[in-house]
């Protein structure tokens, strides 16, 4: 399948140009992009380009052919990947998008094969265009992509008639997609253990026929063909395994691509209260598949062949066959008898497991002021109890597990030699042969075997369980985007933000942050706020990027509810400097970079010189390629709020967050980023939490918040003339 375009720009290699005279970067397209862009115009569901593509793993940044499918999906369209020569392509699925060789597409509106013309929208340009069918079939990749628009039932319909059951789950859904790769396992499954029956059948007419009749040709007969058999079972176990291993490794790709996308789709009040036990719930996915996807088939596809087994100890060794019979309900009995004790066990090793890695992570991540405050102690000793915790119910798992599998192994050896015993009495009363007695005695193994292997499992089974519980916890987190939830599509954004009697309480929390909050803010005004540390004023920021939902109330862009915009749309017309900066591992130009990777050169050039970062990457030997460390700590903390400022200030938006944006830089570069900074953003929206004085030359209006409420709003010297005066009662 063709690839789409992999060409880099510019502003995506390791350096920076600050040459104006060099030749200019080529212009960023994505033919994909465009086409499914122009097709949802065509079928009256228009979508932004970023409400489009967030999130989603783009290549190059751009769309593959099974990103488009992901993509359209978004824009309540369904898209289908297909290989069909141009001619085949029905009318009834045009318009069609058309991949053509060197990376490039475009749609296709109609063909008339008569007049050997075609009508064709370029993805570049946008224009429709009458070509010539045989040009379009030479440029043709043979693939196409068949987009409609899915169909959704009303919404009050859908909830009355279809049952919740009846909906896919996440997991099992995806298991059901590989069903004809077990249905090949299942029928190598067969034949196995049909092969399984030549040993011992072998072994029983060389004791009973060919020893006694000396029939030396006989034994090269039965010699030769058994070992054709194991010949063929050994192939047919090799493809069972490979099988097996391509659908686990296809549900496995599938799955955690799944899982990751929920977690980086949910809302944000829905974020793990703690990283660490996160991530280690997060893990447990591999036990899931591997117990679904392996462990699993390979027990319960021979359980049925057990019948067989027993009926053929039945017709070579009679009432032998009572031995195993007797066997089945001890191994299987004692392994249900311990599911309950395990099953308490695992739950507590869980537990610890997730308190130990959030343990670690946590003194990881602080460990500059673990050190500085002298905490070795207290960490080392939180620690060794969640170690020695962990370790208790561990042992108690195992052993508990580990019993189950000497249970089995015991009853198993038992039931040989009792099988023997019996089977001596009976040879000697002639009622059976020695090749009988052996061939029993190897069917018997074939029959316990699998039988402990399903004791096992039914202990793995709780644990795999309470994993797949903590997967569906992952998976039911309300999403930032809901499919049957259009959005209003927002190009574009003048820069108006409205609250209208807003209030909100954090998520486990009672007492709210902001209590009926309303002010207006026009497009293009500089809005200072101000108050007490926690009087809500860098809530109201991340109100306004929709990472919270208000309580009550609602908060308006540009007069549309923040509900009703897809928060794709909204973050990428707003430059938001959080107090604290996060920077990734990686070098001081990726970090400006991150969410804008084919930016253009000059515009990380000018947002570096308007944050000061160009102060600091010039005296550096690598520039811009210098390194930050993990999280930034190669940097200070007024470098890093460089960088941060530079990122907010990389794309030109119509509205500026910014929060404590100079706290960290000394007053030089304070000075000199806040000029800089005043000039960049003059035409534009900027809402400013500070609690600086020299900052506010930056606004115009000041807000007062005290206790979640305002109590003051009007011009800045108003303002801050009544605050010296003592006619406000705020810090």
């Amino acid at each position: 399948m063709p690839e789409t375009p992999s060409k880099a720009t510019s502003a995506e290699q390791g350096t920076v140009n600050e040459n104006p005279s060099a030749e200019a970067p080529k212009e960023f397209h994505d033919p994909l992009l465009s086409c499914l862009l122009l097709i949802t115009k065509l079928e009256n569901t228009p979508c932004s380009e970023t409400s489009l593509v967030a999130g989603l793993p783009l290549v190059d940044e751009k769309l593959t052919p099974e990103l488009f499918v992901r993509a359209a999906d978004r824009a309540g369209l369904q898209a289908k990947v297909v290989e069909k020569p141009l001619l085949d392509i029905p009318k009834v699925v045009l318009p069609a998008t058309l991949l053509l060789k060197r990376n490039r597409a475009v749609i296709l509106l109609s063909c008339d094969v008569e007049q050997g013309k075609a009508t064709i929208i370029e993805s570049k340009t946008g224009s429709e265009k009458t070509v010539a069918i045989d040009a379009l079939k030479q440029a043709y990749s043979g693939y196409a992509i068949y987009t409609r628009a899915a169909y959704h039932l009303d919404q009050e319909i859908a909830d009355t008639h279809i049952k919740e059951e009846s909906k896919d789950h996440w997991f099992w859904s995806v298991m059901k997609s590989s069903w004809r790769i077990y249905r090949d396992v299942l029928l190598a499954s067969l034949f196995i253990n049909l092969f399984a029956i030549a040993n011992p059948l072998f072994v029983m007419n060389v004791y009973d026929r060919v020893v006694p009749n000396n029939a030396v040709e006989t034994l090269w007969v039965l010699a030769i063909g058994v070992l054709i058999v194991f010949l063929f079972d050994a192939m047919l176990k090799g493809l069972r395994g490979y099988f097996i291993e391509v659908a686990g490794k296809k549900s496995d790709i599938v799955l955690s691509s799944f899982l990751f996308e929920r977690v980086m789709g949910s809302q944000y009040s829905e974020r793990p209260q703690s990283v660490g036990a996160f991530t280690s719930q997060f893990r447990e996915f591999d036990q899931v598949r591997n117990f679904y996807t392996t462990s699993t088939i390979a027990a319960f596809v021979d359980m049925p062949f057990v019948i067989i087994f027993l009926l053929l100890i039945f017709y070579v060794g009679g009432p032998l066959v009572w031995v195993p019979l007797a066997a089945l309900p001890l191994i299987l009995g004692y392994g249900f008898i311990m599911r309950k004790p395990i099953k308490a066990a695992i739950e507590q090793t869980y537990a610890s497991g997730a308190q130990k890695n959030a343990t670690l992570v946590e003194s990881l991540v602080g460990l500059e002021t673990v050190k500085s405050i002298g905490a070795e102690g207290l960490i080392q000793r939180i620690w060794e109890q969640s170690v020695g915790h962990l370790s208790l119910w561990s042992q108690k798992m195992r052993m508990l597990s580990l019993s189950v599998g000497i249970v089995s192994g015991t009853v198993t050896q038992v039931a040989n030699i009792v099988i023997i015993i019996v089977g001596v009495y009976l040879i000697a009363e002639r009622e059976l042969t020695m090749g009988a007695l052996i061939a029993s005695v190897m069917l018997a193994g074939r029959v316990l075997a699998p039988i402990a292997q399903v004791a096992t499992l039914l202990v793995t089974y709780d644990q795999t369980k309470t994993a797949l519980d903590g997967l569906d916890q992952i998976v039911s987190k309300d999403q930032e985007r809901n499919p049957r939830k259009p959005f209003v599509k927002r190009p574009s954004f003048n820069g108006a933000i409205k609250f209208k009697n807003v209030s909100f309480v954090y998520p486990g929390e009672e007492h709210a942050v902001l209590n009926n909050v309303s002010f207006e803010i026009k497009p293009g005004e500089k809005v200072g706020l101000i108050g007490r540390i926690g009087s809500g004023k860098s809530t109201i920021h991340k109100l306004i990027l929709n990472l919270y939902k208000p309580t009550d109330g609602s908060i308006l862009i540009d007069g549309i509810d923040t509900q009703q915009i897809d928060p794709s749309d909204l973050r990428r017309h707003i430059g938001y400097m959080p107090q604290d900066v996060v920077l990734f591992s990686g070098t001081v130009k990726t970090n400006i970079m991150y969410g804008s990777p084919h930016v253009e050169d000059e515009n990380i050039i000018n947002a570096a010189d308007v944050s000061g970062v160009k102060e600091f990457v010039d005296g550096h030997p690598l520039g811009f390629d210098r390194p930050v460390g993990e999280r930034g700590q190669a940097l200070s903390g007024g470098q890093r709020q460089s960088v941060g400022m530079a990122r907010a200030m990389l794309n030109d938006v119509p509205m500026y967050l910014f929060d404590e944006p100079t706290s960290g830089m000394d007053n030089t570069t304070e000075s000199m980023v806040t000029s800089r900074l005043q000039e960049s953003v003059k035409d534009k929206t900027l809402l400013l939490v500070t609690h600086k004085a020299s900052l506010l030359t930056m606004v115009e209006r000041l807000i007062v918040l005290d206790n979640g409420k305002i109590v003051a709003d009007g011009p800045k010297d108003a303002v801050i003339e009544a605050l010296q005066k003592g006619q406000l009662r705020v810090a």
